[in-house]
């Protein structure tokens, strides 16, 4: 959705900057501001779950942002063998935190002693100076005076955190108030630091020195640099390489929901929050991949999506009327761009109000009409709902809101604010009523309208204006003509509660804005009593879950959800894009670091607007786009109102590169769609940086040029004007064109090579000792989806060592939940070894019926790298030889290396071995073999 900030007077532009400077707005200094001297740690107990208590008091209070918290209860648990948990809390009052029905996990003792800290059994008021608590593979140490902890790694011994203070420090010792959280820890410089989002980092994916990282769901443009942006967070992955050349990962996240910010400045990190708790989970890895599939055991495994989702999407703000989307369907198919999902923004809408149906331009019987026609092609459709519900007595969403009580409110009553459809309450989805209504709300308008996924923006939340508004009288708001964001309500400032101006200010939005700007004011409150001032960035992570709640109820089907706000835990019910961004090459080259940072978020469906949001992309930079977006795990074109029409047919050179690149992805669909599975169960990225398969190159721990897809297939676009080359590096190995598999790469030792990329072409390369699935490819995924199946073998150039891998997970893909078991999936795991000069291929399958059902078969096996075959093949099927031998053929042909880096290679008869006339039926257990 074209976002409220963009040309509008209360955007924070310059002027606006200008403004809060005079109203005595100060900017986020880097200097430290020195705040008491910490606590200390009078006693410390066993809990009954095998973890420690502790009690800290304050050393000397002061009033910098607030009263000191006095006394504080100390929780630290190994969870698990790779994680562990350290908790601070007030020992006296109930705080905050992140609601353990929406993220679910263990819920801490109580303090097993009084506050005055007098002894009793198995307490003691005068504890060691140091001591440790050690689990399998982390370890946690403590100081009593002042109070500081650390985490060390078991198995070498190193300190991933250590929150100790000397006079050396550039920060405080732990700080606890109110509205005020401070803790630190040292780091060594060597350290590769990644995530705290959501920002769009112009550096790379990496956490840069001094960048401001701020915390704070906000509706502000992906345009925008180093601020706060639509999710929040507070993780990060800290990749370091030992003096041996092992590198090991650990991940640290600060459980938190309140505004923060959080200041790296190279040997040092330092959050800065404004209330809950400080609730920590240390993970411990080591690798990259393991210390993913250890936070994602925690927050929620990725949620499965249908195999629909990985085809490509079309949407645009300004598809007026149903003979527009009708017309954008066809040039699709006239032009030979495979399509699987039409969308709609908020033109369907009547009004603008969601769930209903604008019925002059998109009359229902006719959009009935149109969507039995796709649908029977395999096609989806999926419309755009916002948060904000109408203020309209006449209108059955808000009436049966009003009823159910549903809204966030504001001195009793609902919170008015703006957004679409004019004035408005925002549903409050921490309230369990709020979730059944939605839920209603939803099977309603599918009743009306049979969607096939829900897209949830503006969920921020988003407001058009800001503070404690009221209708006008007298006169119409909004007017209907001239831009909608533009606030109309009759608003006064709200800045007489600590809630609404909190004594530190996080750096909002870059400028230190008020907290309730442009959102719901901050005073406000939810169900139970919550503030908005806690709960305000979990809003886009309750709606996702309850849509999702809603969505599963409906079929039993396997939902699809599209957020822009999420947070900790989110990618379990939905999957992300990265917002309103530009169609400029360097939002391009930025969409590559947002899109592998929500890899590590645990959110791996994610990608970004190809070819820009707004303003109208350049023909090079969009066909540029479609190179880079047809591997984004979620590959879709979306563009704003006021821009330009920009579909992939629009040119004539960009549909010829989308043909090209969503070709290739069409074939690869097995490939991704296998990733989505080893997502949900793993954690494991969609989309990667390198160093998650090379993680012991430092050279690589900053590329954000190119990107993995899963662990093996490597891309390498063009991301500057005016370029039909690019300057690509490639890890020490073989790698081989996607494209061309004739073409090789052999390199020895990291390097940077030159390739060709004329403007139709994009540089995808598949690593040595992998085996990928592919099938023929379509127009349309479930087409494709039927097409035989090939094998690419990949091996080693000018070595005998070859033990390649690979896998193919297959199910029924509108069931909810993804997984082996059900009779309705099957999982093959593939595998090539040479010994003795014979080289064998075979499959191990589990659970074949789903697979044979479907009649499944492999029709071609490319093997690469391969010295070639005098042609007798053995191939068993279930331990049986084929019937009909005969038809197998075979084709060789030779490598073409590509600049090579390897003077032996050119003595190597190293070729492409194409075997065909296959029927191997994929839900078997097949052997081939043959001498090399």
């Amino acid at each position: 959705m074209f976002f409220s900030s963009f040309l509008s007077p209360y955007s924070l532009t310059s002027l606006s900057i200008l403004i809060l400077c005079i109203i005595g707005v100060d900017f986020v200094s880097t200097t430290q501001i020195k705040i008491g001297q910490g606590y200390k740690l009078i006693s410390i107990e066993k809990s009954q779950d095998g973890g420690l208590i502790g009690h800290l008091q304050v050393k000397e209070k002061n009033n910098i942002y607030g009263l000191d918290i006095p006394n504080l209860k100390l929780y630290v648990k190994h969870e698990t063998d790779n994680r562990l948990r350290v908790h601070i809390t007030d020992a006296k009052e109930q705080r905050w935190e992140v609601p353990y029905n929406l993220l679910q996990r263990e819920t801490p003792p109580s303090l097993k002693q009084n506050i005055g800290g007098k002894s009793r059994k198995n307490i003691f008021s005068s504890v060691a100076v140091e001591s440790e608590y050690s689990g399998n593979e982390l370890i946690f140490n403590y100081k009593n005076d002042p109070f500081s902890f650390s985490v060390k790694r078991k198995s070498n011994g190193e300190t991933l955190f250590n929150s100790s203070f000397d006079d050396s420090n550039s920060y405080n010792n732990l700080v606890f108030k109110d509205q005020y959280l401070e803790i630190s820890t040292k780091l060594p410089k060597n350290a590769s630091l990644y995530g705290l989002g959501e920002n769009t980092q112009p550096h790379g994916i990496k956490i840069y020195p001094n960048d401001p990282y701020t915390l704070y769901t906000t509706d502000q443009p992906a345009i925008n640099l180093n601020m706060d942006l639509y999710g929040s967070h507070p993780m990060y992955m800290d990749l370091r390489n030992n003096v041996n050349g092992e590198a090991k990962a650990h991940v640290v996240l600060l459980l938190n929901s309140n505004g923060m910010d959080v200041f790296y400045n190279g040997d040092s990190l330092t959050y800065k929050v404004i209330g809950g708790v400080l609730d920590f989970y240390f993970f411990s890895g080591p690798t990259p991949l393991d210390v993913v599939d250890q936070y994602t055991s925690f927050i929620g495994r990725p949620a499965p999506m249908p195999y629909w989702s990985f085809g490509f999407h079309q949407c645009r703000w300004g598809y007026h009327n149903l003979s527009v989307i009708e017309d954008v369907v066809e040039n699709y198919n006239k032009a030979k761009i495979p399509l699987d999902v039409i969308w709609n923004d908020d033109d369907h809408m009547d009004g603008k109000k969601d769930f209903t149906l604008n019925p002059v331009n998109y009359p229902r019987p006719n959009l009935l009409a149109f969507l039995d026609k796709i649908h029977a092609r395999g096609m989806k459709y999926i419309v755009i709902v916002d948060p904000g519900i109408g203020v309209n007595n006449t209108y059955g969403v808000y009436q049966r809101g009003i009823a159910n009580d549903v809204f966030i409110k504001y001195e009793g009553k609902p919170y008015l604010a703006q957004v679409w459809p004019g004035a408005v309450n925002f549903p409050d989805f921490l309230n369990p009523k709020t979730v059944e209504w939605w839920g209603d709300e939803i099977r309603r308008f599918r009743e009306l309208v049979p969607i096939d996924g829900l897209w949830i923006d503006m969920n921020e939340v988003s407001n058009f204006c800001s503070g404690l508004c009221t209708i006008p009288q007298g006169r119409i708001c909004p007017t209907g003509t001239g831009p909608g964001w533009i606030c109309c309500l009759d608003c006064k400032n709200i800045t007489n509660t600590r809630w609404d101006d909190p004594p530190y200010k996080i750096n909002a939005s870059g400028i230190q804005a008020p907290i309730g700007y442009k959102t719901i004011a901050t005073s406000a409150v939810h169900y139970n009593g919550v503030k908005e001032y806690d709960a305000h960035s979990l809003y886009g992570f309750s709606q996702s879950i309850a849509t999702h709640k809603a969505l599963q109820g409906l079929e039993g089907k396997r939902p699809f959800i599209l957020s822009r706000s999420t947070f900790v835990g989110s990618g379990h019910y939905a999957a992300h894009w990265t917002g309103d961004n530009k169609g400029t090459w360097d939002d391009l080259r930025y969409s590559i670091s947002t899109v592998l940072n929500f890899g590590l978020f645990g959110v791996p469906m994610v990608g970004a607007d190809i070819c820009g949001f707004y303003p109208a992309p350049t023909e090079e930079l969009c066909n540029r786009w479609i190179e880079v977006g047809a591997f984004y795990p979620f590959s879709r074109d979306h563009a704003n109102y006021y821009s330009p029409r920009q579909e992939l047919y629009q040119w004539d050179s960009v549909a010829e590169s989308a043909r090209n690149a969503l070709g290739m992805r069409y074939k690869l669909l097995p490939y991704f769609y296998t990733l989505n599975y080893e997502a949900h169960t793993t954690g494991a990225p969609i989309a990667r940086p390198l160093f998650f398969s090379f993680p012991t190159l430092t050279e690589l721990h900053d590329v954000t040029t190119q990107f993995l897809v899963g662990s093996s297939v490597m891309v390498s676009p063009v991301l500057d004007q005016g370029k039909t080359e690019v300057k690509a590096l490639f890890p020490p190995g073989t790698w081989y064109n996607l494209f061309d598999m004739t073409q090789a790469i052999v390199i020895k030792d990291l390097h940077y090579l030159t390739l060709d990329a004329p403007l139709s072409v994009v540089n995808v390369h598949v690593y040595e000792n992998t085996i990928i699935p592919m099938q023929r490819g379509g127009m349309i995924s479930k087409e494709a989806r039927t097409t035989p199946f090939t094998l690419v073998v990949t091996l080693p150039s000018g070595t005998n060592d070859i033990e390649a891998k690979g896998n193919l997970f297959l199910d029924d893909d509108e069931l909810p939940e993804m997984k082996l078991g059900n009779g309705q999936s099957t999982y093959i795991d593939f595998h090539a070894t040479a010994s003795n000069g014979t080289m064998k291929l075979w499959s191990e399958v589990q659970e074949s019926k789903f697979a044979l059902d479907k009649g499944w078969f492999i029709e071609k096996v490319i093997v690469l790298g391969t010295n070639g075959t005098d042609g007798a093949f053995e191939i068993n099927v279930d331990g049986q030889p084929i019937e009909d031998g005969s038809r197998v053929k075979y084709s060789t042909t030779k490598h073409k290396y590509i600049d090579n880096m390897d003077d032996e290679v050119d003595k190597r008869k190293s070729m492409m071995m194409d075997i065909h006339g296959l029927e191997l039926p994929l839900g078997k257990n097949f052997v081939m073999s043959w001498k090399m």
